[in-house]
């Protein structure tokens, strides 16, 4: 059975993962046949964000024990991902990717992705593992893989941004996947586009799909 890494950036759209995204996305890997096995960097969040009011808080959070939150207390330190014991890697969206995982957020084209992920995902791809991203996260193989083709959905600032740091951006629509055939990469839009819950389950059911096709 083949074993899928996702991994977390917290619990929330606006201060982490996106809950809709991270839930289909290990929906979509179990309906395939495979197993998952979650992590995320034991550190503190960038921002804290009350999601009915959408205002941050003065409040500190950890990103993996707010991942455990969506994975059942089952989350484990991004530290000890390994890619040898793994088929594939998954990072579902929210803007956790773009704070916690990287600083997007808040220097556009002049970003950087944390070290510890970075890592992961250079060992994957001398491994030939194939990696897999939703809505935001993206922009997170676009700083790593140098001139890799990736999918944020429509164009705008995020795809301008990922452009200058070399990327080729796609424009998708709902359910739609982007793979790159060099870097063994899948991407689709998820909630960068104006999107219902049904056409992300779309879009995470086709990411698995092709990731499946690149194992």
């Amino acid at each position: 059975m083949k074993k899928v890494a996702v991994i977390l950036s917290g619990c929330g759209v606006s201060d982490g993962s996106e809950i809709h995204e991270a839930t289909l996305a290990l929906l979509a890997i179990k309906k395939a046949g495979c197993e998952y096995s979650v992590f995320a960097p034991d550190k503190e969040q960038t921002d804290v964000v009350n999601h009915y009011t959408g205002v941050k808080v003065k409040e500190k959070r950890n990103i993996l024990a707010e991942s455990s939150r969506i994975a059942r207390g089952q989350a484990l330190p991004l530290s000890e991902l390994n890619p040898e014991k793994f088929d594939a890697i998954v990072l579902p969206g929210g803007f956790g990717a773009a704070k916690n995982l990287s600083d997007f957020a808040y220097k556009g084209e002049n970003y950087s992705v944390i070290p510890e992920l970075e890592k992961v995902l250079l060992k994957a791809n001398e491994l030939k593992k194939p990696v897999g991203a939703m809505c935001i996260s993206p922009v997170l193989l676009a700083k790593v893989f140098k001139g890799c083709k990736i999918t944020l959905g429509a164009a705008g600032d995020a795809s301008e941004a990922v452009e200058k740091n070399g990327a080729k951006h796609v424009v998708t629509t709902h359910g739609e996947t982007v793979v790159d055939e060099k870097y063994k990469l899948v991407s689709t839009p998820g909630y960068m586009l104006d999107a219902g819950i049904e056409q992300i389950a779309e879009g995470a059911d086709n990411l698995i799909k092709e990731l499946l096709k690149l194992v």
